[in-house]
């Protein structure tokens, strides 16, 4: 029995109708949107003593059930199949006196104006608008003029609609043209037993006088987890929210059927400002064998540890899920600017959403526990906000790292997720004469001043292979004594420091774009310029660009220098190189460079570049410019330090350079100077290679 029509026009037409509900017989035929379903809305915006008005009524049980539970008894219902409403009015007529059917078309009804307080419509606009061709917007128009005549001013025209973005914009701007308020619910679905993969949504268009001039759109959407609507600034905003929700059921509507090949990606935003508050992870691992109690598991990422291997990249997510021994794992990450109530309530607040996620085979009633690193959400203490020309916005905070540990983190907004600068926090030291807290006393506030900046430890492994590089420097049997360095990129100045506090003979030149950046390090990072150290702020392809044509800037620099180092960021996220901008590894600029190093020096390279093309052709670049190359990979991230020297005959062999690397450690290490234990300069010429 064929009951789909010939084409999308048939929906408008009597006769197709006529034939559809002969053929279907007297089974109620329901769109979508069962009335269980449908009732908490229904109930919000229909009063018992209100008169309705159901069109396209079909032979849908909707408003016999709204009458038999008591929501309102005053109904009348319409469509243009003649066959229907003669079903229907056999099927009510006599159990229902005081609700009616007529055969009637509502593009042409004849009730008088202002004679309903709810006009309901269950999918007999998304019915109609199949296309948007001019005759059937024609149609439309002719629909909602004659809904609007027939309500009276206050009364809500209720549409039930799967929300396809045409259908919706059209209704929301010719309703809202006319001054009306505009909100859309979505209807909470019994997942079980769930008829289409989409959520059904409710427009409630709520009839006002039109005001002359240009009143206020009032447009709003309301979540099925809550009752509160959000405003929304304009018709495409709104169309777009409805959509992201769409997705949403798509995406739990496909995981909850198949496992996920790919590690699937989403933000859950705060109800109240629209900006992300939680970042989920769906991680799958297929060599986990499942057994009752290990089907899923909830973990909560610490606050400020988001940006570390383990859990910020696709391979530290994937060895955490086969580590926690659980079919699948839902990272949570936890966003800056959002306040958290601890782990109980972040359970308590994520525990239903984190439902729709569940795998395929999740026993019924199954508790999902939530993990996390040490049984808390961790520490996050957002030191200083701020915004560059240059940068953009960026926080300075400080985080608890594994253990006892606390680090200050530069982060640029635009890139949340990658630390820029980050630097650990010595512990507090007391003040002479000040007793020890004793251990029954209150715990020091998260807010309280923290110890000063640990200078002597490098927190990035790359600043750590780049400092390490410097052992090409000197003789056959020397080690670098005085040295004239230039790094460029200053972030919050832990390279430079370094370079300058165990290197006591060197003089560090350091060039900066951005003014705001110095002050951060001097402010935040326990930064200072001295006799030694230098900082220029200028554009590091002007300034290298002027030392290689003049020779020199002032006596204080050097025309050579004995290293230069780069590490600094594009601020184009479009290019597949984060570091350095594409300007700073072109041929010519690269050649000037080379002219500012002295012959037996070293150029130092922080690349990190996704692109392998674009990472093959700068390779190739600095191999024409550089007839020395080494390079260094840093385990578990996406950089690579390149060390370059402009003649081949210092080339070293792997054992050379790591007994230079531990003579150079020897003589960094100097009774008295703390050193970090872990840092071996050795270890990071380990991996080195030649290109």
């Amino acid at each position: 029995m064929e009951l789909l029509p010939r084409s999308p026009s048939e929906f408008g037409s009597a006769r197709y109708w006529d034939r559809f509900f002969r053929q279907r017989g007297q089974r109620p035929f329901e769109w979508y949107g069962a009335f269980p379903e449908l009732c908490p809305v229904l109930h919000k915006y229909v009063r018992p003593r209100d008169k309705v008005l159901v069109v396209g009524c079909g032979n849908s049980e909707l408003s016999e059930q709204m009458y038999d539970v008591g929501m309102c008894e005053d109904i009348v219902n319409i469509d243009i199949s003649d066959a229907v409403i003669r079903q229907m009015q056999e099927r009510s007529g006599s159990t229902r006196p005081k609700m009616s059917y007529l055969l009637m078309d509502m593009l042409q009804m004849d009730f008088p104006d202002a004679h309903f307080q709810v006009v309901l419509d269950k999918g007999t606009l998304d019915a109609l608008l199949t296309d948007e061709e001019e005759a059937t917007l024609a149609k439309v128009d002719q629909m909602f003029a004659e809904i609007s005549r027939v309500l009276q001013v206050g009364g809500r025209y209720l549409c039930v609609s799967l929300a396809q973005a045409h259908v919706l914009k059209k209704a929301v701007e010719y309703f809202s043209r006319e001054g009306w308020v505009v909100r859309v619910h979505q209807v909470a679905s019994s997942r079980d037993e769930q008829q289409f993969v989409l959520p059904v949504f409710v427009y409630v268009m709520t009839k006002f006088r039109k005001i002359p001039g240009s009143a206020p759109q009032i447009l709003e959407i309301c979540p099925e987890e809550q009752d509160k609507p959000m405003r929304v600034e304009s018709a495409e905003r709104l169309v777009a929210a409805v959509k992201d929700r769409q997705h949403y059921a798509l995406l739990c509507s496909q995981i909850s059927k198949s496992p996920c090949s790919e590690q699937v990606s989403l933000d859950l935003c705060d109800k109240e400002s629209g900006k992300p508050r939680y970042t989920l992870h769906v991680v799958d691992s297929p060599s986990v064998k499942p057994s009752r109690d290990n089907h899923f598991a909830i973990f909560i990422i610490p606050q400020g540890r988001e940006t570390e291997w383990l859990f910020g990249t696709e391979e530290g997510r994937r060895q955490l899920a086969a580590s926690a021994g659980f079919g699948r794992l839902l990272t949570v990450a936890l966003h800056r600017e959002q306040h958290y109530e601890g782990m109980a309530g972040i359970q308590a607040e994520l525990s239903g959403k984190v439902m729709e996620l569940a795998p395929p085979g999740l026993p019924a009633r199954q508790q999902v526990p939530f993990l996390s690193v040490g049984g808390d959400i961790g520490v996050r203490t957002v030191r200083h906000c701020d915004s560059s020309p240059l940068s953009g916005e960026y926080v300075v905070e400080d985080v608890k790292g594994d253990g006892s540990c606390y680090f200050r983190r530069l982060i640029f907004l635009r890139n949340r997720n990658v630390v820029q600068s980050e630097a650990r926090l010595l512990a507090p030291t007391p003040l002479p004469g000040q007793k020890k807290r004793r251990k029954d006393k209150k715990k020091p506030s998260p807010a309280e001043p923290p110890g000063a900046i640990d200078k002597s430890y490098l927190c990035c492994e790359h600043h750590k292979a780049m400092v390490a590089g410097l052992c090409l420097l000197g003789g056959p049997d020397a080690l670098p004594g005085e040295l004239a360095v230039l790094v460029v990129g200053l972030g919050g100045g832990s390279l430079p420091l370094f370079v300058h506090d165990y290197f006591s003979q060197a003089r560090v030149a350091v060039v900066e774009i951005d003014p705001s950046m110095l002050e951060v390090a001097t402010h935040w990072f326990g930064f200072s310029q001295g006799d030694r150290m230098q900082v220029h702020v200028s554009d590091g392809l002007d300034y290298v660009a002027k030392l290689a044509a003049e020779g020199t800037i002032s006596r204080s620099i050097p025309a050579q220098y004995d290293a230069v180092m780069f590490d600094v960021d594009s601020k184009d996220l479009k290019v597949g190189m984060s570091c350095p901008p594409p300007a700073f590894v072109e041929k010519p600029f690269l050649q000037k460079v080379k002219s500012i190093l002295k012959p037996e020096g070293v150029f130092v390279l922080n690349l990190v570049c996704r692109d392998a093309r674009l990472k093959e052709s700068v390779l190739a670049t600095l191999r024409d410019v550089f007839p020395l190359l080494y390079a260094r990979r840093i385990e578990g991230e996406v950089n690579e330090i390149l060390f370059c020297q402009p003649s081949p005959e210092g080339r070293r062999e792997p054992a050379e350079l790591g007994a230079r690397a531990r003579a150079l450690e020897g003589a960094l290490r100097q009774p008295g100077r703390p050193w970090d234990s872990s840092y071996v300069l050795a270890d990071m010429l380990q991996a080195v290679h030649i290109l």
